[in-house]
């Protein structure tokens, strides 16, 4: 069975999306541009970014398949092909990932309508950024260990509790947040919020600075926060089914309202190479050594093979499990990006120490900073060891851990 091709209507739109792109693609801003939108520091980064995604937006390129009467524009497949498009084109990447991502296409299956047509048109405007409250202390990566309280006290909740690592907190007006609601049974207890943290009295947002000297990451405190049950998700004790929605898409395995933008796989095994060439090494430069290269050709093989799977999930034929490529694509992208970067300080050699602000540190210091990251995202959407089990008990179908 041959890969799916565009529809006339579909060709037409990615000839547009590619035209609009050439003629507005962005000069480099002001300021030094983060790995990722969870890296956004800045107000200065944050003006720039949601300016660019509202450009986005307003061209269509941004929840193109959303309903009209959401915000969205009203089309079926053609998401995809505009993310496809603003990758290609490599311009910077959407500040509302999480909202993008997680958040719209949750509210989409699980909301009110009063959520849908209240929500998802700020959201995919990035007119207002979301977040994501999933992770607590002492948690791990069992998210079903939520202890985030809420009480029913009428026709609000009183939410109290503590979440953590929660990316783009700062700049959020609203959070997806599972919370506790019985302590009878660890699913059937678990209720879904839309909590509004921005200027909520009892909601504390504390920066949490990461080992790159950088913040983005953040705890959030939630002491006596009351929220309507308008802004409740699906049932009461129907949080994890919800949960299991928001996770789907962040572990990519749908489309959720847009994303695409910032360095692909070939750009960063073209700036390894460059790298490699004018790094100074014995008489020539590190290109010279036959085993960088073929660290840098393992690499690139790796690619490939991501990007392959990549054309094979879109064949329907070819996917024996809806969960096992986008479980494999998760641990391994980040595991490749983890090794790149690892590789690039390793090219790079003593002067990957030198740090940001440093005018003769490699690449403006992106590879020991890439490095330091990559961490994160070998964590983030449930940890790799997480992943794995999955992919042994529900794919492979190996006993269950223990």
């Amino acid at each position: 069975m041959s890969e799916r091709r565009d529809t006339p209507e579909q060709a037409e739109f990615r000839r547009h999306c590619r035209r609009w792109l050439a003629e507005n693609k962005p000069a480099p801003p002001p300021f030094r541009m983060p790995i990722a939108a969870i890296e956004v520091m800045t107000e200065e980064q944050r003006r720039w970014l949601c300016a660019w995604q509202k450009q986005c937006y307003d061209a269509g390129l941004v929840g193109s398949d959303y309903p009209k009467e959401y915000g969205g524009g009203g089309h079926k497949g053609f998401q995809a092909i505009a993310t496809q498009e603003l990758g290609r084109a490599g311009v910077p990447f959407m500040i509302n990932v999480i909202g993008l991502g997680m958040a719209a296409p949750t509210i989409l299956n699980h909301g009110t309508e009063e959520q849908k047509r209240r929500l998802l048109p700020p959201l995919l405007s990035g007119d207002e950024i979301w977040c994501q409250g999933f992770s607590e202390p002492n948690a791990g990566s069992d998210l079903a260990g939520a202890q985030a309280a809420a009480v029913r006290d009428g026709d609000h909740w009183i939410i109290n509790g503590h979440k953590v690592w929660t990316s783009l907190a700062h700049f959020a007006s609203w959070m997806i947040m599972l919370t506790r609601t019985s302590s009878d049974d660890k699913y059937k207890g678990l209720t879904y919020f839309i909590v509004p943290i921005a200027n909520t009295p009892g909601v504390t947002v504390r920066p949490l600075i990461k080992m790159t000297g950088e913040t983005g990451f953040n705890e959030v405190l939630f002491e006596d926060v009351r929220v309507p049950d308008t802004l409740r998700v699906d049932a009461v004790g129907k949080g994890w089914t919800v949960a299991m929605t928001t996770l789907l898409y962040e572990r990519g395995a749908a489309e959720g309202a847009g994303s695409g933008g910032g360095a692909s796989l070939d750009d960063q095994i073209k700036a390894l190479v460059a790298l490699a060439k004018r790094t100074p090494r014995g008489p020539g430069t590190a290109w010279d050594d036959a085993v960088v290269r073929d660290k840098v050709a393992a690499l690139a093989v790796r690619a490939e093979g991501l990007r392959q799977n990549g054309r094979r999930a879109r064949v329907e034929a070819l996917c024996d499990h809806p969960m096992r490529l986008p479980l494999q694509q998760k641990v391994l992208v980040s595991e490749l990006l983890q090794d790149m970067a690892g590789v690039g300080v390793e090219i790079a050699g003593p002067w990957s120490t030198l740090y940001f602000g440093d005018p003769n540190a490699p690449d403006a210091a992106h590879w020991p900073h890439a490095h330091m990251n990559s961490y994160g995202f070998t964590i983030a959407a449930g940890s790799n060891e997480i992943q794995r089990n999955i992919l042994g008990e529900r794919v492979l179908g190996l006993a269950k851990s223990k």
